[in-house]
This record gives structure tokens, sequence and C-alpha cells, in this order.
């Protein structure tokens, strides 16, 4: 602000002050928005990589007890819990089914590894005259208990610095180097059109596997 022209609205009182003030407001209204979306997604990721590793379905208990029971997990190394392979539907085995749903996880887990990047980022802008905000760095901890979400869905942040190699699955690039300068606006403008546009999630593809297991089903699913 104090390097700004404000032209006929310098001779106000107080008016760079003033402005400051509303937004500093402003900022923190809107971390607190972008970090609750970032802990949202977050959310929705480690929820997607549960179901998709619980579509198989195991006998439990004797086959001379006559109820049939069954759990989520194997006490039979014999017992694939995919029924013998016999389609769930019409044709599908859930085989299938979990290759696609493991399609659409790795798609997002891609783009959440983006937006952590991009939050990291807008986390650690600061103005000239603010001296508080320090840089975020990609194995900090964003809010409490992210690494603990992360590691349930095959992410951990906690082995990755900005001058070591990744444990990310190869979605982050092996020296992770953020610049130490503020960007520009240019570049903001390109992080929060990436942001915006999730260039990682193939939406005609999203939009066929919907298509087909619906087909499969028999219901109409709506991405």
């Amino acid at each position: 602000m104090k390097d700004m022209e404000l032209g006929v609205l310098s001779d106000m009182p107080d008016i760079q002050k003033k402005a400051c003030l509303k937004l500093l407001k402003q900022q923190v209204v809107h971390r607190d928005n972008l970090l609750s979306s970032y802990k949202e997604m977050v959310g929705t990721v480690v929820n997607m990589v549960n179901t998709s590793m619980s579509l198989r379905c195991f006998l439990k208990g004797g086959t001379s007890s006559p109820l049939v029971q069954f759990s989520n997990s194997s006490s039979d190394a014999n017992d694939d819990g995919d029924g013998g392979g016999i389609p769930v539907f019409i044709f599908w085995s859930i085989s299938s089914f979990e290759k696609l749903a493991w399609e659409l996880v790795q798609m997002f887990k891609l783009e959440l590894n983006l937006k952590r990047l991009l939050v990291i980022e807008f986390l650690s802008l600061r103005s000239k005259e603010d001296s508080i905000i320090e840089r975020l760095c990609w194995s900090d901890e964003i809010y409490e208990g992210e690494f603990d979400d992360l590691s349930r869905c095959n992410l951990d942040c906690r082995e990755a610095s900005e001058s070591g190699a990744t444990k990310l699955d190869g979605f982050i690039p092996e020296n992770i180097k953020q610049p130490n300068c503020q960007p520009d606006s240019d570049v903001l403008q390109i992080y929060l059109t990436a942001w915006l546009t999730d260039v990682n999630i193939d939406k005609q593809r999203v939009e066929d596997i919907f298509s087909e297991v619906g087909e499969e089903m028999h219901v109409n699913l709506v991405s």
C-alpha cells in the first residue's frame, strides 16, 4: 500500500492505514476459507481411497453354519473376496470395478498434490510490511492431523523436503524448489488458473467411467 498511488484519495486521513486493516481482515478470512477447502479436499480423497479398497467381501466363519456371514477382512488365504470372479451385476467382476475406482483415485491424488503445493504458496503470501507470516515448506504440516490424513491415502510429506527426494509416488518432482521471493501478479494468475481448472482431472474420462459403471449397474451416475 505504501508504494501505491492513491490519487485524490491521498488527502483522506489515514486512508492507507484503514485500507491495510481492511485488506488484512479479508486476507485472514480468505486464508481460513482456503484451508477449509483444502482440508475438505483431503477428506474426500481419503474417503475415495477407503471406498476403492473396500469393494471386496470375504466369507466369515465356517461353511457348516446355516447363516452366511461376511467380513471386510479375510480369514482364509484361498478367499480373494471377489466371489470367484463372477459378475457382480451383469458382466463385470469386482476387480473390474476396482480398476476403474483406482483410476479415479489416482487422478484425484495427483490433483491433491498440486493443490497442496498451491495452498503452501497462497498461505505464504505476505505484504512487504508483514514480517509475521513465515514461508511454508512442502514438509510442513498445513493443519493439525494433515499428515495422518495424507498417510491414509498413501501420501506422506514428512519424508519430503525442498532438498531431498520425495516419497509421493512420483507425483511431485524429485527436488521441490520453491521461490524465496513473492510471486508477481502474473504468477499468481497462473496459480489461480491451475487451482480452478483441476488440471489433473480428465473430466471426459470421469464422465466415461460414470457412464460405463452406470450402464453396468442400471443406475444414472452424475459426475
